[in-house]
């Protein structure tokens, strides 16, 4: 299997019974677990009201996460822009880098990272119909940089920080204006997969070097459950795929173990929506997994797998993990 570098997206998950203050925990004690064994970057992702998961606060914990690792990269994957003004997030990451140099990833994204109301309170009623996405990232780019220093207004801490920017999508759009742009480009194949090699075919076709990139650098959000037999794989998986359907049938509750869940309730149209949702995931034993990533990555040719594992048991996670670690070193 061609090398490749590995990564980490979480949540936060909450799972049932648990209090906010376990969630954060767990999320650390993943953290530190894969810092050791040779991940290389571990990113938070921005939502709001969502019962399942705890990230909004996502700079605090990507702060929170930095402090109890020692050499992974902390991150955003990401951090939905028009949620915020291009100032505060170049003060927040700006603060971050000067706390911990060198280790510091900023994702950014232009969905709202949750239901329209939400997103309306979040933007002061502001339905942002002409938001320029573009706009708002070069202008985060010139608070963090040095020839900013003249301006006005100036980012403190952030001038100079060394930040990498990332652009996250899930569709076309942000294919072309990562290429645009010459940044590193991430996909949410994780949940919306539909669009993914043609997106990557894109944004490699169009890239543009910048100062910032001179060649395109590609990460593939995906689905990963890995246990030593399949059909342990499959078992733990049904936590995740429960998730799902709480999505598409918009009950937003905690993760709940395999023996809790109810798939067998969804109708045929929710199942369709989940296999549609779920196609890019990897659920399996360590060979069927080694089979599964080297067509994959041999036909994506992307540079990066980053994996979400939304397991509800803590150790059978950091199996998991484990597992993919032994496949990719």
């Amino acid at each position: 299997m061609r090398k490749v570098n590995y990564s980490v997206l979480d949540l936060a998950y909450v799972r049932e019974g648990e209090t906010l203050n376990q969630t954060f925990k767990n999320t650390l004690d993943i953290a530190k677990f894969v810092d050791e064994i040779g991940y290389s970057r571990y990113w938070l992702s921005e939502h709001h009201n969502m019962q399942n998961v705890a990230s909004a606060a996502t700079s605090l914990l990507i702060g929170y996460v930095a402090n109890g690792t020692s050499k992974i990269k902390v991150g955003s994957g990401g951090i939905m822009l028009p949620n915020h003004s291009a100032l505060s997030i170049a003060e927040q990451f700006g603060t971050l880098d000067a706390l911990y140099p060198n280790r510091i990833d900023l994702g950014l994204g232009r969905a709202p990272g949750t239901d329209q109301l939400t997103a309306s309170i979040l933007r002061r009623g502001d339905n942002l119909v002409n938001y320029d996405f573009e706009a708002e990232i070069k202008n985060l780019q010139q608070y963090f940089s040095t020839e900013n220093k003249e301006s006005k207004v100036r980012a403190i801490p952030g001038e100079g920080a060394n930040v990498s920017i990332y652009i996250l999508g899930s569709s076309t759009d942000s294919a072309f204006l990562a290429a645009k742009l010459g940044l590193p480009y991430a996909f949410a194949g994780h949940f919306a997969p539909q669009q993914f090699y043609q997106a990557m075919d894109i944004y490699r076709s169009q890239f543009q070097p910048s100062a910032y990139l001179e060649k395109p650098y590609t990460i593939a959000c995906v689905n990963v459950i890995a246990a030593n037999t399949d059909e342990e794989a499959h078992y733990l998986s049904m936590s995740m795929y429960q998730g799902f359907l709480n999505i598409i049938s918009n009950k937003r509750q905690p993760i709940v173990p395999p023996e809790k869940t109810k798939l067998e309730l969804a109708s045929q149209e929710q199942k369709y929506m989940l296999k549609e949702m779920t196609a890019l995931s990897f659920i399996g034993s360590k060979a069927s997994l080694a089979q599964g990533f080297d067509e994959f990555i041999s036909e994506s040719k992307i540079d990066e797998i980053m994996i979400s594992t939304n397991i509800y048991d803590q150790k059978a996670k950091r199996k998991s993990y484990q597992i993919v670690s032994e496949l990719f070193r």
